[in-house]
């Protein structure tokens, strides 16, 4: 008996395994064929829906545990984009993410064996396990022209780390997120929200965009920010 269960426990881990693995294989295929220079194709998808219902009910299939930090992190990184892409296509056409009451806190979403919002995923079940990784900020895309650009491409376990750096070293050597005039240093209003995963143990604004920046600023420059555009990122 001891042994039969210990096989039950081992098939049902691989069949897991594979459903985790199809559904990064899956999203890779689906980033790459609507995803193009940080835009999506949501007329595209909304004509043909198929690929991305697929996409979805494999995301909601996945059984994902912080055991594995990389595969939990990949995971949600790319069920929230895809989430967010699957909000949009349903209100399609629509200017803004803003112009759907709850978006972010309201409208649920079936991933993960749970249902959860946007903000849940991101302020719940990724910076709430993960609280030190601001980088975080850089990849969760939520639709509109104000946030990092989307890649055309899914998050992948084995390449998380270099991801994560190359869009937080992209976003910081950006001048659609960091503009320098004169005696002033004009930051997106994203960096202003969550300011507060930015500036731990003391270190300032300026200091955690000078670690990803190419060009030093100086850190006597006066920091504003300026306001975030939520025009839809279509293509």
């Amino acid at each position: 008996m001891k042994y039969f269960s210990l096989l039950i426990l081992l098939i049902s881990s691989f069949s897991f395994a594979q459903e985790t693995s199809k559904f990064f294989d899956a999203s890779d295929s689906f980033f790459k064929q609507y995803v193009s220079n940080g835009r999506v194709k949501y007329a595209e998808i909304k004509q043909n829906p198929k690929n991305l219902q697929e996409l979805l009910s494999l995301a909601k299939r996945v059984k994902i545990s912080t055991e594995d930090p990389d595969v939990y992190k990949a995971f949600w990184i790319n069920a929230y984009n895809i989430a967010v892409i699957s909000g949009i296509v349903k209100q399609f056409p629509v200017k803004s993410p803003m112009d759907i009451e709850g978006f972010f806190n309201r409208k649920t979403h079936s991933l993960g064996q749970k249902s959860v919002t946007l903000d849940d995923i991101e302020k719940i079940l990724l910076l709430g396990n993960y609280p030190d990784e601001s980088r975080f900020h850089f990849v969760l895309v939520c639709a509109a022209i104000g946030c990092p650009p989307i890649i055309a491409e899914a998050y992948m376990p084995e390449t998380l780390e270099k991801q994560l750096q190359q869009q937080t070293v992209k976003a910081m050597n950006s001048s659609d997120f960091v503009k320098i005039q004169k005696d002033t240093i004009l930051l997106s209003e994203l960096m202003n929200w969550y300011q507060k995963d930015f500036t731990k143990e003391g270190v300032s604004l300026i200091d955690y965009i000078n670690k990803y920046r190419k060009t030093v600023i100086p850190p006597n420059l006066k920091i504003e920010f300026y306001n975030y555009n939520w025009e839809l990122n279509a293509l």
